[in-house]
C-alpha cells in the first residue's frame, strides 16, 4: 500500500458530475483511490481515480450549452424559492404557481397580506361565497413552500369537514387525516410509547377535525369527575400540547360564546396559544355581539386587544383581511359575480288534493295548541318540535306522516322516559355550554338533524297527545294513499318547463328539501318518470358524498339534497335550484343557492321556490319578501346574511313563523313587529360592529403579474436542460414532454404548469413540490478555479457586450455546530447575484442582470474554450467583482436572518409559556409532572439550538462564468 499527499488538484469526477479537490491519492493492489473534497456538498468522499478527468479536458458544445441553460434558470427558480423581492414586484408569492388552483384577484391580495408580516395570525372575513377556504389553502401552502410550517390542524364544523379534506387534496394537493370525534380514542390504541396520550395527535402532521369533537366539557350527566378528566385529556390538552405550527378554524365566530366560560372559547384560547400561525375564518364574525367579537380578536393577539375598548375599526384592521361581494372581480377585472333570479312560485291545493289540504289544517291546529301549551311548561324543545310539524306538513305527506309514526312511539313509551340531551336543555342541570349557547347549537341544525334530536323526548305536549297524533297519522295515512301531493305535481311540471326557457333538454336541476323522507319520495317519484336522481343528506360519509357529486355532475339529471347533505358543496356546473321547502331561516335559503352561486359559475342562477298558496307560510312570505326588500336597499346589503349569523337570524324568524301560526289574523303586526326588531338588529350590527367598512380592494394587476410570473417556464427550461447536459432524455411531444432521468427513471406526459394539467387529461404536473425538481434548484453545483470558462455568443444581445460574465451566490450559514431541531426557521439563506466585466475591466451591475434574463430564452452557442491560465485570471476577477458588488445582499440576508431568530425568541418563549399553563391544569400529579420534564428538556435544547444559530459564517459560490464574445447569432 502506498499513500502520498498531492498538491490540492482540482479535477473533474463523473460519479458526481461536478467539480472537486483531490486531498490524498492512496494506491493498493495496483488500484488508486483518491480522498476528493466535493464543495456542492462539503463533503471529503473517495473515488477511484479512473473517474476523475481534467477540468481543462475539451467540453462538448451540445452538453455545455444545455448545462449553461440549466444553471442559469435554476439560479432563478432558486432565488424565488428564497423569497427574492424587487422594488418593482415585490415579494414573489409561489403559492398560486405551486397549487392546481388559479386564485383570483382578491384572493392573491389576501395571501400578499397574510404572508406580509411576521406574524401570521389574521381574520379571514370574507363575505359568503369569496372562497376562504382557498385563501386558507394558499396561505397554508406558501408557509409550507417557505419551510415555516410542517404540522397544521384545521378545526371546522362537522358537517363540513369533509369537504375541508377533498378541498385541501383537490387545489393544494396535500392530504389531510380527517379525524371525528369517534376516532379519537382509537387513534390513542394506535400512538406509539408507553405515554400514548402524550404522543396521540403526533400520528399526522395535518389533520383535520370537527370543532365540537374535542371541546373540553365540565359536566356531564352520569359521568365521574375522572371520566371526564380522562375525556378532556384526550381531545383537549393533548390535541394542544401536540405542537401545531398552524391552527385554521373555520366559522371561527363560533367560538366567541356568551362568556370566557364556554367550551367552544376555551377550545379557541388554547389553540391559539399554542400554534405560532393562526388563521380564524369567518364570513359574520361580529354579529353585532361586542363582547364575542373581543373574545375573538383577543385570540389574534391578547396584548392587541385586552378589553374591549380596544376593540375599534383602527385596531381591529391590521387583524383583518375582508373582501365584500359587491367589489369582488375576475381576472378582467369584471364583477365576479353575475346577478341572480329568485321567484316564488305559488302551488294550489286542486279539488284531488282535498285530503292532503284538510291534513294540513288539522296538522296546524295540533301545531298552535301544542305549541302553546308547551311555551307556558317551559318545554321549549317540545315548542321546536311543534315549529317542526307545521314545516314537515308542507314539506311532503310522507315527511309529516313518518315523523307522527315515531312521535306516537315515543309518547307510547311513557313520559318518564326523557332523552339525556334534550333533559339537559328542559332542566339546565349538568351542562357543559350555557343555555343561549345550547339553545344556539339547535339553530345551527338542519330540519332533519334538529328533528332526529327532538323526537328522542317522551314528554307530552298536550293532554292525550298519544290520541291526538293518531287521529293525525290515519289523516296522514289517507291522504298517502290517495295520490301524489300537489308540489309533487308542481315540481315534474316545473322541471320541463325550466328545460324549455334554458333551452337545455338535459338540464340539470339541484332540488332542496329539510328532510329525509322528502327526499325519498322525490327520488321515487322522478325515477318512475325516467328522471335520473341521486341524493346527499347528513348521514352520508365522504365517500359517499363524493360519489354522490360526481354522479350528478356526470351522468344523473336531478340532486335531491337535505341542507347537511349540501355543506360544502360546490356544484358550479348547475345554474337552477328548486327549493322544494323552504327554511324559515333565510341564511339557509342563501346557503342552497350558493351551492351554485359560486365562484366560476358562467350562468345566471335561477332560484324556484315552492310555497302552498293558501297558507300561513306563503301570507308571511308575501309580507316579508316586500318589507325586507326596502330595508336592504336602506342598508345597501344582499341579504340578511350579510349582517347577522345563522343562529341570530334562525331565532327572530322562528319567531316571526311561530307567532303567525299562533295567530293567523294577526300576520300583517306580527311581520311589522318582527321586521322592525330585524332593521334595529341591523342598525346596531352596522353601527357597533369594528368589522364593517374593513374592505380589501383587489389587485388586479398583482394578480396579472403572478398569472404571467416566469416560474413554471423556468421549471421546464431548468429540468429540460438539465436532462440534455446529465445524460438523460427529454422528448417533446405536442404539448408535454416524456423525460427519462440519468438513474432511468421516467415521467410520461409532463407539464410545468397548472393551466396546462387542468386543460390536458392524464398529464404529470411537475413542479416545485417534487423533492426532485427542488433539488435541481437547490443543489446546484459550483465553477471551481482553473476549471476551463466557455466562450459564447448569446442570441438577441446587443453586439456591444463583450467581456466577463460570471454568476455567484451568496450564502448565509447559521448553526454550525449542531443539527437543530426545534428551531422554526431556516438555517441556511440564501441569494443570487450575476455580475460583468467588460473588456476593460468595468463592473456593469445592470448589464449583468440583463445578460441573466436573456440566458432564460436565448440560443446559447459555444465558440471555443479559455485556456487554463486566462480561466484561473477570469475566476479571480469575477470573484472579487461579485464580493465587492454581493455585500449589500449579505447584509440584508444577515439582517432577515437575526430577524429571524428574534422572532423565533418571541414564538418559542410564548409557545413553552403557553405548553406549561395546560400542563398545570393536568389532574393527575405524576402526568403533570412527566410532561413537565419533557418540557422543561425541549425549552433546554431549543435554547442552545437558539444560541447557535445566531453564529453565522458567510460564504460565496460561483456557480457560472462566461466570456461573452462580441456579436451575436444571426
Amino acid at each position: 500500500m502506498k499513500y502520498f499527499s498531492v498538491s490540492q488538484e482540482w479535477q473533474y469526477s463523473t460519479v458526481h458530475t461536478s467539480a472537486c479537490k483531490i486531498i490524498e491519492e492512496q494506491t493498493l493492489w495496483g488500484q488508486t483511490v483518491c480522498r476528493v473534497w466535493l464543495p456542492n456538498q462539503d463533503a471529503v468522499v473517495r473515488v477511484p481515480h479512473s473517474t476523475l478527468r481534467p477540468l481543462s479536458a475539451d467540453l462538448q458544445p451540445e452538453i455545455e450549452a444545455g448545462r449553461i441553460a440549466y444553471m442559469a434558470a435554476a439560479a432563478k427558480v432558486a432565488e424565488v424559492l428564497e423569497g427574492a423581492t424587487s422594488a418593482s414586484e415585490g415579494h414573489v408569492l409561489l403559492a398560486p404557481m405551486e397549487s392546481n388552483v388559479i386564485p383570483l384577484p382578491h384572493q392573491i391580495h389576501a395571501l400578499s397580506r397574510a404572508i406580509s408580516g411576521d406574524r401570521v395570525r389574521y381574520l379571514l372575513a370574507d363575505e359568503l361565497g369569496l372562497g376562504k377556504t382557498i385563501e386558507a389553502g394558499l396561505v397554508m401552502r406558501e408557509l409550507k413552500l417557505r419551510g415555516l410550517v410542517r404540522r397544521i390542524l384545521i378545526v371546522a364544523p362537522k358537517g363540513i369537514a369533509t369537504q375541508w379534506v377533498a378541498e385541501m387534496q383537490t387545489h393544494f394537493n396535500v392530504p389531510f387525516q380527517l379525524v371525528m370525534g369517534e376516532d379519537i380514542s382509537t387513534l390513542q390504541r394506535l400512538a406509539p410509547g408507553s405515554d400514548q396520550r402524550s404522543s396521540a395527535w403526533s400520528l399526522f402532521d395535518q389533520v383535520i377535525v370537527s370543532l365540537d369533537s374535542v371541546k373540553p366539557i365540565d359536566k356531564r350527566c352520569g359521568w365521574t369527575a375522572e371520566r371526564i378528566a380522562e375525556y378532556n385529556r384526550s381531545r383537549f390538552e393533548d390535541l394542544i400540547t401536540a405542537g401545531w405550527d398552524l391552527v385554521v378554524v373555520d366559522e371561527a365566530h363560533r367560538l366567541g360564546g356568551s362568556s370566557d366560560q364556554v367550551a367552544r372559547y376555551k377550545l379557541g384560547k388554547g389553540l391559539a396559544e399554542a400554534a405560532p400561525y393562526v388563521l380564524l375564518l369567518s364570513a359574520t364574525p361580529h354579529q353585532g355581539k361586542t363582547e364575542a367579537f373581543h373574545r375573538l380578536m383577543s385570540l389574534l393577539d391578547d396584548d392587541a386587544f385586552p378589553d374591549m375598548d380596544c376593540v375599534s375599526r383602527e385596531r381591529v384592521a391590521p387583524y383583518v383581511i375582508r373582501t365584500e361581494k359587491r367589489k369582488a372581480i375576475d381576472s378582467e377585472g369584471n364583477p365576479l359575480f353575475k346577478p341572480r333570479r329568485t321567484q316564488m312560485a305559488p302551488i294550489a291545493w286542486e279539488s284531488r288534493h282535498h285530503l292532503q289540504k284538510l291534513l294540513y289544517d288539522a296538522v296546524t291546529d295540533y301545531v298552535r295548541e301544542g305549541y302553546n301549551q308547551a311555551m307556558r311548561e317551559q318545554k321549549r324543545h317540545i315548542g321546536f318540535l311543534m315549529i317542526l310539524m307545521q314545516r314537515l306538513v308542507v314539506s311532503s305527506t310522507r315527511a309529516i306522516r313518518s315523523t307522527l309514526e315515531r312521535r306516537l312511539a315515543a309518547l307510547k313509551e311513557g313520559e318518564q322516559q326523557i332523552s339525556q340531551r334534550l333533559g339537559e336543555l328542559q332542566n339546565g342541570i349538568e351542562r357543559s355550554e350555557s343555555p343561549d349557547n345550547e339553545m344556539a347549537e339547535l339553530y345551527d341544525m338542519d330540519g332533519q338533524e334538529l328533528l332526529d334530536e327532538l323526537l328522542n323526548s317522551h314528554v307530552s305536549a298536550l293532554q292525550s297527545e298519544s290520541s291526538h297524533v293518531e287521529i293525525l297519522l290515519d289523516a296522514a295515512v289517507r291522504c298517502e294513499q290517495a295520490g301524489p301531493d300537489a308540489k309533487t305535481e308542481a315540481l315534474i311540471e316545473w322541471i320541463y318547463k325550466l328545460q324549455s326557457e334554458e333551452n337545455e333538454p338535459d338540464l340539470k336541476v339541484l332540488i332542496f328539501t329539510e328532510f329525509v323522507p322528502t327526499q325519498q319520495i322525490l327520488k321515487e317519484f322522478l325515477e318512475i318518470r325516467g328522471i335520473s336522481v341521486v341524493t346527499l343528506n347528513g348521514s352520508m360519509d365522504m365517500e359517499e358524498r363524493k360519489q354522490a357529486q360526481d354522479a350528478f355532475r356526470k351522468t344523473h339529471r336531478v340532486l335531491v339534497s337535505t341542507d347537511a347533505g349540501g355543506e360544502g358543496l360546490n356544484l358550479q356546473f348547475a345554474h337552477v335550484i328548486i327549493n322544494y321547502d323552504i327554511p324559515w331561516n333565510p341564511m339557509r335559503l342563501e346557503q342552497r343557492i350558493g351551492r351554485v352561486d359560486r365562484i366560476g359559475q358562467p350562468k345566471t342562477v335561477r332560484a324556484i321556490n315552492f310555497v302552498f298558496e293558501d297558507s300561513v307560510e306563503f301570507r308571511v312570505r308575501e309580507v316579508l319578501e316586500q318589507k325586507l326588500s326596502v330595508i336592504f336597499d336602506e342598508f345597501g346589503i344582499d341579504k340578511t346574511s350579510d349582517v347577522l349569523d345563522s343562529s341570530q337570524a334562525g331565532e327572530l324568524f322562528e319567531d316571526m313563523f311561530a307567532s303567525a301560526i299562533l295567530d293567523p289574523d294577526g300576520i300583517e303586526t306580527s311581520v311589522e313587529q318582527k321586521v322592525a326588531q330585524l332593521r334595529g338588529e341591523i342598525q346596531r350590527v352596522r353601527e357597533s360592529s369594528s368589522i364593517y367598512g374593513i374592505s380589501e380592494e383587489p389587485d388586479v394587476q398583482t394578480a396579472e403579474r403572478l398569472r404571467s410570473h416566469p416560474l413554471p417556464y423556468w421549471v421546464e427550461r431548468m429540468t429540460i436542460s438539465y436532462l440534455t447536459s446529465h445524460g438523460g432524455l427529454a422528448k417533446r411531444k405536442r404539448s408535454w414532454w416524456d423525460l427519462n432521468w440519468p438513474n432511468g427513471q421516467e415521467y410520461r406526459k409532463v407539464v410545468f404548469n397548472t393551466r396546462e394539467a387542468d386543460r390536458l387529461s392524464g398529464t404529470t404536473l411537475l413542479n416545485l413540490e417534487n423533492s426532485h425538481i427542488r433539488g435541481l434548484a437547490l443543489n446546484l453545483p459550483h465553477i471551481a478555479p482553473g476549471q476551463p470558462l466557455p466562450c459564447v455568443t448569446v442570441n438577441g444581445l446587443p453586439t456591444g457586450i463583450s467581456g466577463f460574465w460570471g454568476l455567484f451566490e451568496i450564502r448565509v450559514q447559521a448553526g454550525m455546530h449542531q443539527k437543530t431541531q426545534l428551531l422554526r426557521i431556516p438555517m441556511v439563506r440564501r441569494g443570487y447575484i450575476s455580475v460583468f466585466l467588460s473588456e476593460e475591466g468595468k463592473l456593469f451591475l445592470p448589464t449583468a442582470r440583463h445578460i441573466w434574463d436573456a440566458l432564460q430564452t436565448a440560443e446559447v452557442r459555444i465558440r471555443s474554450t479559455l485556456g487554463q491560465d486566462d480561466s484561473m485570471k477570469a475566476y479571480q476577477c469575477l470573484q472579487e467583482a461579485a464580493e465587492h458588488a454581493g455585500r449589500e445582499l449579505f447584509n440584508s440576508l444577515q439582517h432577515a436572518h437575526l430577524a429571524s431568530v428574534a422572532h423565533e425568541e418571541e414564538r418559542g418563549i410564548t409557545s413553552f409559556a403557553s405548553r406549561r399553563k395546560v400542563i398545570e391544569r393536568v389532574g393527575l400529579a405524576e402526568v403533570r409532572q412527566c410532561r413537565l420534564s419533557h418540557c422543561d428538556a425541549d425549552e433546554g435544547e431549543w435554547r442552545q439550538e437558539l444560541q447557535s444559530a445566531r453564529q453565522i459564517v458567510p460564504e460565496i459560490r460561483p456557480l457560472l462564468m462566461l466570456r461573452m464574445m462580441n456579436g451575436c447569432i444571426l
